[in-house]
């Protein structure tokens, strides 16, 4: 799809286009679910802009690309379009194991926080557990959701994990809630 006029006055009312030309309100639960999905990317974009590690941001952005093959299957719901691998929830899965493997065990939750790029990382996650639940209200409203649900699962812990390894790698520590206070 190639964009040549942003400002179409055509959801001047309240409705947009899906991908496929359908206008729905702009408050479709599959509209929710494509701007949680583009505000999770934005977020992974300041993240981004925060990073320093070249292989996280390499990872990072290929998961952007992810998130927008997302919403490019969302767009187009009556159609096989099928732009996200599945293959790639395995990526997420096999980094997060591997980030896991050497981190200690969590023995509290952890305050949200950290250097500029985990405080950004922090806010990504939180976006992306509302984008799943927005996912299963699209799915609940009989949207074929594929296996976008499990990919955003998989994404908030690969994202929860890399807080800490890179709270890890930067100075070793973990902001820890403290019950008591």
């Amino acid at each position: 799809m190639r964009i040549s006029k942003v400002t179409t006055k055509t959801g001047d009312k309240g409705e947009t286009g899906m991908g496929d030309g359908k206008r729905v309100s702009k408050d479709h639960p599959a509209m929710v679910f494509q701007g949680d999905l583009d505000e999770l990317n934005s977020h992974l974009g300041l993240a981004l802009a925060a990073g320093e590690d070249q292989k996280w941001i390499e990872a990072l952005t290929s998961i952007q690309q992810d998130i927008f093959n997302m919403g490019g299957e969302a767009s187009m719901p009556e159609t096989e379009l099928s732009l996200l691998d599945e293959s790639r929830i395995g990526v997420l899965e096999a980094s997060i194991e591997k980030m896991n493997s050497e981190l200690p065990p969590l023995k509290e939750f952890i305050l949200p926080g950290g250097d500029d790029f985990c405080a950004r990382l922090h806010v990504a996650r939180s976006v992306c557990r509302r984008a799943e639940r927005s996912c299963v209200t699209l799915m609940n409203s009989g949207m074929d959701v594929k296996f976008w649900l499990q990919y955003l699962n998989r994404l908030s812990d690969y994202l929860f994990v890399l807080v800490r390894y890179a709270n890890q790698k930067n100075d070793g520590s973990e902001a820890l809630w403290d019950r008591e206070k």
